[in-house]
Order: structure tokens, then sequence, then C-alpha cells
């Protein structure tokens, strides 16, 4: 069993450009992504800083509970575990514009810290809103996938989990076994993060649902909710990762 988890989302981009819209190219299959470098630009600058320093180059997902999110962003495979930490550039103003809706990418963070928020994100598998939009200040919507990603996402969604991770090839009984630890077919990794549109326009045509609820209804998120799966490899996940998000009951 994996003794330390972590996170993970790769990206490889051109020097300094300003992304609109990027492309995960994934083990598992590609798809692209409209950044909101208009509406939350301290989130998409902190991005843009992983991406342009290969910071998140080789990097794998690392959380997946079905029917919620998929998070990345954190950690890479180096040929052993533990996985390597994404080194990161500090924290980022939460800028909770838009609502956790399904398909939409957002920033994870620290419980009880809105502003918490660094390399790790994740993509929302289902309308989140009535949680993640009050809850610890908000999640900051960044973006959204666009055409057919979701086929992808909800490809890598139906995935089994060793644990909270989702890996291929991989049975429960390797899962269990302390002797033995996943090799890097297992993960699914992201390739590349290509930047395919970098015009400020590219999101004009799209209408990102805006997130209304953060102001009448305020939540820590400290309450009535839970981390990942409760098994002893989700929580070094959690521990190791630092940076989650939770859902109520």
């Amino acid at each position: 069993m994996i003794k330390h988890i972590f996170s993970a989302a790769l990206l490889v981009a051109s020097s300094s450009a300003v992304a609109t819209i990027v492309e995960f190219q994934t083990s598992q299959g590609s798809f692209q992504v409209n950044l909101f470098d208009q509406t939350t630009p301290k989130t998409i600058e902190n991005f843009m800083k992983y991406v342009n320093a290969d910071r998140y180059q080789d990097v794998i997902f690392h959380r997946l509970e079905p029917n919620f999110v998929l998070q990345g962003g954190g950690f890479f495979y180096e040929g052993s575990i533990p996985l390597s930490q994404v080194e990161s550039f500090g924290n980022v103003d939460n800028e909770p514009v838009y609502s956790n809706v399904r398909g939409t990418i957002a920033m994870a963070k620290q419980a009880g810290d809105p502003n918490s928020a660094s390399s790790q994100w994740f993509f929302n598998l289902k309308d989140n809103s009535a949680n993640l939009d009050v809850q610890n200040g908000g999640f900051t919507v960044f973006g959204q996938v666009i055409g057919d990603g979701m086929d992808i996402v909800d490809k890598i969604a139906k995935l089994e989990r060793c644990g909270s991770i989702p890996l291929v090839d991989y049975s429960q009984e390797k899962c269990t076994d302390e002797q033995v630890n996943p090799g890097e077919s297992n993960f699914i990794t992201i390739n590349a993060v290509t930047v395919i549109d970098d015009s400020e326009n590219t999101a004009e045509n799209l209408e990102p649902k805006k997130n209304t609820l953060l102001t009448t209804n305020p939540d820590t998120g400290n309450n009535n909710s839970e981390s990942s799966s409760g098994s002893l490899f989700s929580l070094l996940m959690l521990l190791g990762a630092g940076l989650f998000i939770r859902r109520k009951r």
C-alpha cells in the first residue's frame, strides 16, 4: 500500500503565455479547459506560474471522489514511492466569482482558510454549488471544461481506486499489500498542459454560472463533513497533500 500520497496534474506550456484555453494531455486522453483569466486574474496568474515553470509536469491525479471531484496539481511520480511534491509559489487570494457546477475547475485549499490555495485544484464531477459555493469562503472556480472534454474526465472518474487514488491495472489485493507499490503506468498522469489559444476573448461566448450563494449562506465548512474515504490510505493522502475539500453528508 502506498505509504504517502499526493496530488497531481501536469502542465507544460510555452513561456509566459497568457492562457485562455489549455489542453490537458493525460494518460487517459486529452481535453480542453477555458480559463477565466479576465474575471479570476489572480488565480490564473498563479496557475500559469506553475505551467510556465514546469512544476506541474508529470503530476498525477491523486484524489477521486466519485460523483463529487477529481483532484490534482500537487505531486508527481519519480520512479519510487513516496511521490514528489510540487514546489509551491505560496498562497493565492480567493476569488469566488463563479459557481462549482459540473465541468468546472476550482482551487483546492486547507479547511478553515479561504486564502490557502496554492498548486492544487479539482474538477467538479457534478453540481456541487450548494456545498462548495459557500464552504470555506467559497471555492474559486477559474475555468470550465469545453467541447466533449468531460467524456475524458468521466472516464477517469469511473476507474478503480486504491484509497482515493484512481489507478489502472491495479487490483485491490495489491492495494492492501504493504509490500507492493504502484508504478508509473498505474497512475493517471498529465503528460502536458498546452496553451491552445491565448486570445483574451475566448470565453465571451461562455455563460458560466455566478456564485450567488456566498453572501446569503456563509459557511466555513467545518461542520457535518467528511474527508475522503476513511481508509488509512486516504488519511495518509490527506495528511501528505495538506489541501482538500470536504463534502457535506
